[in-house]
């Protein structure tokens, strides 16, 4: 048995950094790399791109609303062709990184506020499935199980891989409980542990209201920016290894 654990990386820019990269590319087994619309610049995308090819990791981009200074958790009004460009507009930003980091592109993972709109809304999800299909079909897109990104990848060709959140809490709906709310994000390592493990194993998880929500995933997502998170994903990973499970990239 086998899982993949990501994280969000190369969240940094300019002076500013935000996470461990560094700590956190030996823990896991795929990097969400920022590709400089919600975060991240030229060179923390190539160098992040860099550490990830040196210890095995796979390099996913994770695109975003242009929205650096609400660091892409705010939704905006986006008409789906300009959403579409700026998606293969940040591809191709990563791509040239991973290129000249002797590494590549492998899988597209939606950032905060385009990934929950991507959940729900299918013209954004149509808009994100068409900009990864115009630049390569063979990449598949990560996000939450039962949405309309997973309709729109499916009707682009594109794969379509369900993710799961070690550290955050869920709605009875499956969807996550927005991070504005008490108890949104959580921050205990055997929490988190616990709850990835549930997600490996059983396929499920406890929503926020007592009741268990169905949850097929085949990677566990432990935020960047989250407080602890280098501790969160050793404890995760540690978890998961305790319990037979192969921590692995999801892309071969």
């Amino acid at each position: 048995m086998h899982i993949d654990l990501n994280a969000d990386l190369g969240e940094g820019y300019g002076a500013w950094r935000l996470g461990d990269d560094e700590a956190l590319l030996e823990v896991i087994s795929s990097a969400n790399v920022a590709c400089g619309f919600h975060a991240g610049d030229p060179i923390t995308m190539r160098r992040v791109c860099a550490l990830a090819a040196a210890r095995g990791v796979a390099v996913g981009a994770q695109v975003g609303y242009h929205d650096l200074p609400g660091f892409g958790r705010r939704r905006i009004d986006v008409e789906p062709d300009e959403l579409s460009a700026d998606v293969l507009y940040q591809l191709g930003a990563l791509h040239a990184c991973a290129v000249g980091a002797r590494t590549t592109v492998r899988y597209v993972k939606p950032h905060g506020a385009l990934y929950n709109a991507a959940a729900d809304e299918p013209a954004t999800a149509q808009a994100v499935a068409a900009a990864v299909a115009a630049f390569d079909t063979t990449l598949p897109v990560l996000g939450l199980p039962g949405s309309c990104l997973e309709a729109a990848a499916m009707t682009q060709g594109l794969a379509f891989v369900a993710e799961a959140f070690a550290d955050r809490a869920y709605l009875p709906t499956g969807r996550l409980v927005p991070r504005d709310s008490p108890g949104a994000v959580l921050t205990d390592p055997t929490v988190v542990a616990d709850r990835a493990v549930a997600f490996a194993r059983d396929g499920q998880v406890v929503a926020i209201d007592g009741s268990v929500v169905a949850v097929a995933a085949a990677s566990i997502c432990v935020h960047g920016d989250t407080p602890g998170a280098v501790a969160l994903a050793h404890a995760v990973r540690n978890a998961l290894t305790a319990t037979g499970m192969t921590v692995r990239p999801f892309v071969s």
